[in-house]
């Protein structure tokens, strides 16, 4: 069975964007980026909520052609037109570049997009993540923590009364100082 895989990368003090939405404090080196390109290449599909969508549809369909992108960033731009994505967004109203519009995360839906064969399922856009959460979808969480403390903005996780218990899978220092905490779900809280 597929899993959902949470890939984010987050502060030191837990944010996901600053205070006025920005992520320039990112340290995405070539380094990290070809890391990104090695998982995202194996994956099912893409699942993001609107604003994640928009976001990358504005830039990676065509960025190959940039000439001031590197090499790991042309090679992402065709990883990202070539995946299946699926946007989750009450208000979107179209989508190109492989795209599926759905208007609601409905579990048992879930439940069959994973026991489809395939890769995982990369989970992104932290609205989308806190409803997969509530829902308890996570199989398993990918978090870079970028060496910078931003004080306030976006936090990745929301005040929650749920307990869910991880495993450590895996820790990976790059060289610009960013750190991959990757957490599986313990068998005893898997879902089903």
């Amino acid at each position: 069975m597929r899993k959902i895989v949470l890939m984010m990368s987050v502060s030191l003090d837990g944010f996901i964007e600053g205070p006025d939405r920005q992520i320039d404090w990112h340290r995405v080196d070539d380094e990290l980026h070809s890391h990104f390109n090695e998982h995202l290449r194996a994956m099912g599909a893409f699942l993001n909520g609107r604003v994640t969508h928009e976001l990358m549809a504005e830039f990676w369909p065509t960025a190959d052609s940039d000439l001031s992108s590197t090499g790991p960033m042309a090679e992402f731009a065709g990883i990202w037109r070539d995946m299946p994505k699926i946007v989750y967004s009450r208000t979107l109203e179209r989508a190109d570049w492989n795209t599926t519009i759905v208007r609601e995360v409905v579990v048992e839906e879930i439940a069959a997009l994973k026991a489809q064969p395939g890769g995982d399922l990369s989970l992104g856009g932290a609205d989308l993540a806190t409803t997969f959460m509530r829902h308890d979808l996570i199989d398993e969480y990918r978090l870079y923590v970028h060496p910078v403390l931003v004080g306030r903005g976006k936090p990745l996780f929301r005040a929650s009364d749920a307990m869910v218990g991880l495993r450590l899978a895996e820790t990976r220092a790059f060289g610009n100082g960013v750190v991959l905490l990757r957490y599986q779900r313990t068998d005893a809280s898997s879902p089903g």
